[in-house]
């Protein structure tokens, strides 16, 4: 066996024992009586019968069909405002988007609460003039949050198309007389659409997924997340059979959306020549001005609870209680009371990181240089994690491994590599982006030259891929620092991580403990968003 079919069966091993065996379990576990042990379909009956989870099917489609809607509405404008148009500030605009993009959504949360809370600001604000305005709790909060927090999807993903556009289309168009929204709706549109139903894809599947917004902005309003989130605790100490049938309506809901996309592209061809590449214009008046506060008020909108997460945190407190001014106590808190939540976070996601980059550099060479079954195999299980919400990986972790040979890893051991497998396309895509730019040739070479195989990658591969590792590294560090929803499943005393510290946090009405850790956070994320803008050739499609 040569040195390459060795790492392809060592890559296939460790997807099958990470990936494949806990997604099996889960499914498995699905047709399991939890009374009895044996086969049965009632758990699925249970699910689409009962009000209590069909009611939170239900709000799970209503909150991700909108806040997909919402992110589309909003980010599909901004695109074609900055690609089409001169718009002062656009880089600006975009570094604002994309750190919106990367900063975890349940603290965006967290921060609407604190604005329009039943105590908020902007709440009380109004009050002053009589004016009672809604809650941020509910249905509506969550769209809100959603629609703020997944706009980028659709902004970076169609300005990327739009900027590849043949211009040549529109102009004919204008030139038989079509109004500029006809041009925008019947040419424009329809030839973006492949970018634009990317990204609302990619939207749809992290809402249906995402578990901290509705648990903290919920208030009974229940979606499939939050409900496999409970029934896996009502379920400790027997099968979490309930909470697996739950996980698996959930992946099958992101399935069948990405399916239902693939099959409308395959019915169309959006394929054209770039003969003439798209030219901004500059245009005056009003409408240069309305453009303007729409590009700039947007992201500024979508950045300001993170701007309060990190104002909330400076506000003196005593105990949970804000006492005016500011100070240090909260920051002086998580000192005290929370350093090993903030060293775990650290040490787990740097230590997944280091095994993200090892296997990142083989699977790329695997799936890039190795035209076998095998490779497209890997290439494909590759895209299974972006579709698997975290819940159902930690539920099929547990069922897995809790009790059984790989236990005697512990907490700490499971968690790291959860992270590690759930944030390694990261580093693949990163990885085999760069790769795919490099010629055999000088690989070839070194290998005739007498050089092993693996000799020849170390010496000669790494060193030419190695910015596509640092991007990946940065993105799967950032993401898995930021992990909640599997880690409240795994964790346990000693492994409590800053997500599950500021979760309990808010729970607990800990604002500003929660909004020095959240803005502890936010600084990982900004400076390694700094590095990636360092590093990477295109730094807009290194966060998609």
């Amino acid at each position: 066996m040569d040195f390459w079919t060795a790492i392809t069966v060592l890559i296939l091993a460790v997807l099958g024992l990470l990936l494949i065996l806990p997604i099996l379990r889960v499914l498995t576990l699905g047709f399991v009586d939890a009374d009895t042990g044996g086969f049965t379909f009632g758990n699925f009956v249970e699910v689409f019968t009962r009000n209590y989870y069909l009611n939170g099917f239900k709000n799970s489609l209503y909150v991700a069909l909108l806040g997909t809607l919402g992110a589309c509405l909003i980010g599909i404008p901004l695109a074609f405002f900055t690609a089409r148009f001169v718009v002062f500030g656009k880089t600006w605009i975009s570094t604002l988007a994309i750190l919106v993009l990367v900063a975890p959504p349940f603290i965006g949360a967290y921060a609407w609460i604190m604005m329009l809370g039943s105590n908020g600001f902007i709440t009380n604000f109004f009050a002053l003039f009589g004016i009672n305005t809604p809650t941020i709790y509910g249905a509506h909060g969550i769209v809100l949050v959603f629609t703020l927090k997944f706009f980028p999807f659709i902004y970076l993903m169609t300005q990327t198309s739009l900027n590849g556009m043949n211009k040549s289309f529109e102009d004919a168009a204008e030139n038989l007389g079509c109004t500029p929204w006809q041009r925008f709706t019947k040419i424009t549109l329809p030839l973006v659409f492949p970018a634009v139903s990317t990204g609302a894809i990619i939207c749809f599947v992290l809402a249906i997924a995402d578990f901290g917004t509705p648990a903290i902005l919920g208030r009974g309003f229940r979606t499939l997340s939050t409900i496999a989130f409970s029934a896996y605790r009502s379920e400790l100490g027997g099968l979490p059979t309930m909470a697996v049938t739950v996980s698996i309506v959930m992946m099958a809901m992101s399935m069948l959306a990405l399916f239902a996309q693939r099959r409308i592209l395959a019915k169309r061809r959006y394929a054209s020549a770039l003969t003439s590449p798209p030219r901004k214009q500059r245009i005056t008046g009003w409408r240069n001005a309305a453009m303007h506060i729409y590009c700039h008020g947007i992201v500024l909108i979508a950045m300001l609870p993170t701007l309060v997460v990190v104002h909330t945190s400076f506000l003196k407190t005593n105990g949970p209680v804000f006492i005016g001014g500011y100070g240090l106590e909260s920051y002086e808190r998580i000192l005290r009371t929370a350093p090993e939540a903030i060293t775990n976070s650290f040490v787990f996601a740097l230590s997944a990181v280091v095994l993200i980059t090892i296997f990142s550099a083989l699977i790329s060479y695997v799936i890039v240089r190795r035209d076998t079954a095998a490779s497209g195999a890997i290439d494909f299980l590759m895209m299974v994690p972006y579709l698997v919400p975290g819940v159902v990986m930690a539920i099929g972790f547990v069922t897995t491994f809790r009790g059984g040979p790989m236990d005697v890893i512990g907490t700490a051991g499971l968690l790291i590599l959860l992270y590690f497998i759930r944030r390694l396309p990261y580093g693949v895509r990163s990885t085999t982006s760069s790769l795919r730019q490099i010629k055999p040739s000088m690989e070839e070479a070194a290998v005739n030259l007498g050089a092993a195989p693996a000799r020849a990658f170390l010496v000669i591969t790494v060193p030419l891929i190695l910015p596509g590792l640092i991007v990946g590294a940065l993105m799967s560090f950032i993401t898995a620092i930021n992990e909640l929803s599997s880690t409240l499943i795994l964790y346990d005393g000693g492994t409590i991580t800053m997500p599950v510290q500021i979760y309990l946090a808010v729970l607990d009405g800990e604002f500003g403990l929660a909004g020095a850790l959240s803005t502890v956070l936010l600084l990982c994320t900004g400076a390694c968003v700094y590095a990636v803008f360092r590093f990477a050739e295109n730094r807009d499609s290194a966060f998609l």
